[in-house]
Parts: structure tokens; sequence; C-alpha cells
């Protein structure tokens, strides 16, 4: 894999460098790059009304071009001027890591583009939705801002596994729907497996949670007045479809408030309602608040079960900063409080996102299980005891000790050493002949080695993924499916290079083409073809040629007759073309 780094895609982590692709800009076919062109025109001509102001500024600043696909190369030039990146993916990837794109500046764009017959909309993420729904946006400095932040919380979101189910049904969506020739019924299929998914997911996971403000801020948010907003949303933007339709009465518009995060939403469908915020800062503001509902900030018992629902990599903080990364399997709970906790296999213990000497995954391959909270009938936390005090509780090296936990959790051993942080203050203790044990049930024994206890009177905090990212393998994202790519037919070879040389007329790269034989050719042997008659149209209307784009219109209107769901794509077109004449 290899694609043309900058300053910005430098500091990405590996684990995120393994979903960037290189973008194969010539793989885009002329019919691709007509698509790109009818949408971006019509959006354009459409979205000047209302979309943010940011848009159509956008749209300069981050060289997004009415007439090209966005090369990411050129993209990334730009972009780099307002501290962004963009880099190339394949279809949609796991919400935390596209998160963690955002936390880093780096928009995250799927290179593939829609088919001709989705051209109004599609549930795969490509890259008319990305670069020209996305990009635009980011221009905004105060709004730039809330992607980052946004994904500087979200990676941290802790998930469910029925998220990873949703996900992988979803993104299968996404891939079959606009791989050519996919059977209806295997469609419906998958669209009723998402619809099982939704009405069963139980109480929403964090990342449910931050996965639903997303949805309607950053891909479908309106901004300004509920009687009269205007479109920041990156799916609407990118919809020419969902953009008009959005700005109907048909489409409920409700004041953006925290409420969002637990309205859910599905990709299959036009959204029957949207939320309007006043303004780009008053988003941080609730995306702060739902912050603070989350383990990240409460930590607690709740987020210590977050963590064991997940059965993923996740973190817990003690409040000595301690930090305790791999897949927590258990927990022991008194009194509403966690008093002792287990990971199971490959743990890593960090003191500030950096881990401890001789505390790797190489040195915990079976889990860690340390008690949590006060002594028993003891006011002191052990974190709080001084030099003096510790040596008063024979807390110290070279000394046998039994200390008995609040929860009934008792450490008997010898202790061997303490790990301080900078501050002098104790954070871990080492024993040896070490029993733990909870009531009458022993949970670790002497034979097992040297028992690592974690000192901390509370969990402060809990969050998806690792403290420190150098402690674990991140590099193993295995997709359950990959965007299908079809053999072409030579008759669909043949409509493309049409395709091409009527753009190559139009851009003055060769004029000596019959524009009337390619019109001919189109009509005899493409009778469904709309989109290349609409360009015809354009250069005959555009050269003078009134009798040549009289013959088109003629056609498109047979074309219209025998299929009526184009009807509105073509006069749309149509429209475009005799508007711009008409203003130039």
């Amino acid at each position: 894999m290899s694609y043309e780094s900058n300053p910005i895609l430098d500091k990405l982590p590996e684990h995120l460098k393994q979903y960037i692709k290189p973008q194969d800009y010539e793989e885009y076919s002329a019919i691709d790059q007509a698509v790109w062109r009818y949408v971006m025109r019509k959006n354009v001509d459409y979205l000047s009304t209302v979309a943010h102001e940011s848009y159509t500024v956008g749209l300069k600043k981050t060289g997004i071009s009415i007439d090209h696909i966005p090369n990411m190369y050129g993209m990334n030039r730009i972009l780099k001027e307002i501290g962004w990146a963009a880099v190339a993916v394949d279809g949609f990837i796991p919400p935390a890591a596209f998160m963690e794109f955002q936390a880093y500046n780096v928009l995250v764009i799927a290179s593939d583009i829609r088919q001709l017959e989705h051209i109004e909309y599609t549930p795969a993420p490509d890259i008319i939705h990305e670069g020209a729904g996305h990009a635009p946006i980011i221009a905004n400095p105060e709004y730039a801002e809330y992607l980052r932040r946004f994904g500087e919380i979200g990676c941290k979101a802790i998930s469910s596994a029925k998220d990873y189910e949703l996900y992988d049904a979803v993104r299968h969506l996404s891939i079959i729907k606009e791989a050519p020739g996919t059977p209806q019924a295997e469609i419906e299929k998958a669209e009723k497996e998402i619809e099982i998914l939704q009405d069963n997911m139980g109480e929403p996971s964090e990342m449910a949670l931050i996965r639903n403000l997303h949805w309607w801020t950053v891909e479908y948010g309106l901004i300004g007045n509920p009687d009269d907003p205007k479109i920041y949303g990156a799916g609407l933007l990118s919809s020419i479809g969902e953009s008009a339709w959005c700005m109907t009465d048909k489409v409920k518009k409700i004041p953006y408030s925290i409420e969002a995060a637990h309205t859910s939403f599905d990709i299959t469908k036009p959204q029957p309602q949207l939320f309007v915020t006043a303004d780009f800062a008053y988003l941080s503001q609730v995306l702060e608040e739902i912050a603070n509902t989350m383990a990240l900030r409460k930590g607690g018992l709740s987020g210590v079960k977050k963590l064991i629902h997940a059965r993923e990599l996740g973190t817990i903080e003690l409040s000595t900063g301690i930090q305790i990364s791999g897949i927590f399997s258990s927990v022991i709970e008194h009194e509403g409080k966690p008093v002792y906790i287990q990971t199971g296999g490959p743990t890593a213990l960090s003191y500030r996102e950096k881990e401890l000497v001789g505390h790797s995954t190489i040195h915990h391959p079976d889990g860690f299980g340390t008690p949590i909270g006060k002594l028993k009938g003891i006011n002191l936390a052990i974190e709080d005891m001084s030099p003096r005090d510790l040596k008063a509780y024979n807390i110290y090296e070279g000394e046998k000790v039994s200390l008995e936990f609040e929860g009934h959790i008792k450490v008997t051993g010898d202790i061997i050493t303490g790990t301080r942080n900078l501050r002098g203050e104790i954070i871990l203790i080492t024993f040896d002949n070490c029993t733990v044990s909870y009531k009458d049930e022993v949970i670790f024994r002497p034979e097992h080695g040297f028992y690592n206890m974690a000192v901390g009177v509370s969990v402060v905090s809990a969050f998806n993924g690792p403290a420190d990212l150098n402690s674990f393998n991140l590099i193993t994202h295995r997709l359950s499916s990959s965007t299908i790519k079809t053999e072409r037919s030579e008759e669909y070879l043949r409509l493309e290079r049409y395709y091409e040389q009527i753009r190559h007329f139009r851009e003055g790269i060769n004029t000596t083409i019959s524009r009337n034989k390619v019109f001919k050719e189109l009509r005899d042997s493409y009778p469904n073809d709309w989109l290349l008659s609409i360009e015809l149209y354009e250069l005959a209307k555009s050269n003078g040629d009134l009798e040549f784009a009289t013959q088109i219109q003629d056609h498109l209107e047979s074309v219209k007759n025998r299929n009526p769901k184009f009807g509105h794509l073509i006069d749309d077109g149509l429209a475009l073309v005799n508007q711009e004449l008409v203003g130039g």
C-alpha cells in the first residue's frame, strides 16, 4: 500500500495507516466523471441558496472542482493550509477508527463513486459524499474544531458486541447495493437483517449514542432557524435527492439538543426528521454534555461493566493515574463500587498513556487482577499515605504484610518493591509469595509468581482502546467483505468510450469527434442512457446548434416515457443547462 504522505499524515499511528489505500485515480471512468459532474453542478446550483455559507466558501478553499473527481494529492496540498489532510479508504471502516482519524485532523474519504443508477443516493460511503459533502465545511474553523473534538471523544466511546454486528451488516448492504447485478431479493434480505438488528440493540452503548449524534450533526445536520434552516451535514450536501426533500414540510425540523443522541436512524430510508442547531458553537456544547455521561469521565462500576460487556480492548484508569489496558472479564463489586477487577489475556499497565517498564503484555500475558479501594477500617487510602504512614502500616519493602480491603478482598505476601510516579506517589506494589482472596475464594496463589497490585481508591475513567498505542499489536484489520469490482462487458466499455469522447470534446482535448455520430449510436444501442444525452444537449446548446439540441431533447422525452424514474433527473439536467446558458 502506497500513498503520498504529508506532515499531518506522518503523525498518524500505524494502526490507522492500515486502513489507507491508494486512490487509483486512473480507475475512474468517464462515466464516473460524468456522475460527479452532474451531481456537483446540480448541488452547487441548488445548495448555493440552501446550504450554510461555509459550503460555497469551502468548495473554493478545499480545491473541490465541479468538473473533475478530486485527486487526493491535490486536495491534500490545499487542505494542509487549514491544518487538515485526506486519505482514501475502502468503503466503511470501524466507527472507532473513523473517529480517531478525525481526532488527527484527517478526513476519511471512500474513494469509490456511486453508480449512475444510484446517482441520487447510496448507502455506501463514496467520494461524492466524502469529498463534496465533508471537505468544504471543514474550511470553517469552528466546525473543523468540533469535528476534531468529536473524533477525540468518539474514539474513546465503548461499544457493545451488537454494535459490531450492526457495523458488519451495514457495510455488507452498502457493498451489495452498489455492486452491479445484485438480485433485489438479496438487497431486501440485507435490509431486513439491519432492521432486525436495529430493533434488538437493547440499551444503547456509548458508541451508539455517539453514532447517533454524528448522524444528526456531521451527516444530516441543519443550522439556523427551524423555520428557515440551512444545510451543513455531508449526507445532505452530497445527495441531490435528500437536499431538496429535507427542505420540504414533509421533514420535521427539531431544535438540536442532547436528545439527538437518543434518536436512532435508519440508513436505508430518507430521514423523517432532522435537528437544527442554532450555530456551530452549540454543537460543541452538546458534545461536552454527552462526554460528561461517558465512562471516559465518569469511570466507576458502570464504566468497568461497559468494558466487560464490550468484550473488546479497553482501559480503566485509577485515581493514582495508573492505567490498565486489556479485555476486561470480571469485576467484584461491593456497595455499588468495584473492589476487584480482572482482565483475561494480554494486559499492559501504563501511566499517563506511557507503558510502565516491566509491565507490557509480555509480562502480563494471561491477564491482570487488582483490588481497588481503601483498606478496611483505615480512612487514609494507600495512595494518600506518606512514607511514614506506609511504614506504620508495614507497607514497606522487605516486609510481610496482610492487607484487607473493603469488600472482603485480602492480599497477603512479601513486599518486594513499589513503583512510584514522578511526584513520588506509590502507584504499584509488587509482592512475592502472595495470596489474594475474596471471602473464602482464592483468586491468586503464590505459585503463580509475583503479584502486582495497582494502587487506587477508585476507577476515574474507562474507555475504548489501549492507554499506550504501542502496547498492543493493533494492525489486525480484516474486512468482513470488500467493495465488489465486477468485470465490465464490452458493451459497457464501448459506452464508457463514448462518454470519454464527449468529455474530451468539451475539454478541448479532441474536437474532431462527431457528436452526431455518438448521439446516433447512443440512441440506437443505449436507448436508456440519459446522462450522456444531457452532456450532448449542453454542447449543442452552447454551440448554438438548436436543431441538434431539439433532436436530443426529443430523444430524452422518449427515455422519460420508457423510464419515468429518470424523469426528474433528465428535467433537472436540461433545466440546469438552459439556466446556465441564460445566465451566461
